[in-house]
């Protein structure tokens, strides 16, 4: 009976997603998210193979823990993004990646990551997502940094197989990932710049989050104090419905984007 009623909340959780996704009220929905989250790990003890039930999760800690959490409390962030990531896993095994990815040699992981098709795209995606956000919670961390390579191995497999997956987030992803550090440590401008601007182009410039973090990591990188002020202004003073259906995530990029800008004097 508790598998029937689990299955039958499946398309609540759905509708749910997308309400959430709508909000514009910042202060509304970090009080609504707990609870949905401990609503979706109920169903998942009823249902522990259910890789959207895993998915829903692991999108819904990372969410909770990037717009309102990271930015206060590290270490709670930290751990939000390990359980994202432990959800996004057990979906990846369900559709057929049994091995264990941060032990696996990067030549032999890319072939492994070769075999799937684009039924896997949203465990990889969520799976490199809080990866490389528990990555990047952890930078003091030799082992953590060590595991770099393998999300990013996961991410490069949605991008060959579906590029615009999630509002343009694997080139949101890479954007960042050339962009945040300096070319003699395996960064890349050029690559970042080109990535961010695939990204925007997803969603012709209406997810905010796009311009929010290019102007934190690759226009800092660059020392490109203009491009900094500019984008981070853009996006504070962009109407606030612009793109409707990711309200939410444009309301913390505005909220991101004023704490950058407090930091500009001390960054230039």
């Amino acid at each position: 009976m508790g598998q029937m009623v689990a299955r039958s909340s499946l398309s609540i959780l759905d509708s749910g997603n997308i309400a959430m996704n709508r909000e514009t009220d910042l202060e509304l929905a970090r009080a609504a998210i707990p609870a949905n989250l401990k609503l979706i790990e109920g169903l998942i003890l009823e249902l522990p193979d259910n890789a959207e039930l895993r998915l829903q999760a692991a999108q819904g800690f990372y969410g909770y823990a990037y717009g309102f959490i990271e930015d206060e409390d590290n270490r709670r962030a930290s751990e939000l993004y390990r359980r994202g990531l432990e959800h996004a896993l057990r979906a990846l095994a369900v559709v057929g990646f049994s091995a264990d990815i941060a032990t696996l040699p990067q030549k032999e992981l890319e072939r492994e990551l070769a075999a799937f098709g684009r039924s896997a795209v949203p465990a990889l995606f969520w799976s490199a997502s809080c990866w490389a956000k528990w990555i990047d919670m952890n930078r003091d961390d030799p082992a953590r940094i060590a595991e770099m390579g393998q999300a990013a191995a996961l991410m490069a497999r949605v991008l060959e197989l579906d590029e615009n997956y999630y509002h343009g987030g694997p080139h949101l992803f890479f954007g960042v990932y050339y962009g945040a550090k300096p070319p003699m440590l395996g960064g890349d401008f050029n690559r970042s710049a080109r990535h961010f601007e695939k990204a925007r182009a997803v969603t012709q410039g209406g997810l905010l989050l796009t311009d929010m973090l290019r102007a934190q990591y690759l226009a800092r990188q660059q020392l490109d104090r203009n491009q900094f002020h500019e984008r981070l202004t853009a996006v504070v003073n962009a109407p606030p419905d612009i793109y409707p259906e990711m309200a939410l995530a444009n309301a913390i990029a505005r909220q991101k984007a004023k704490q950058l800008l407090t930091k500009e004097e001390e960054w230039f």
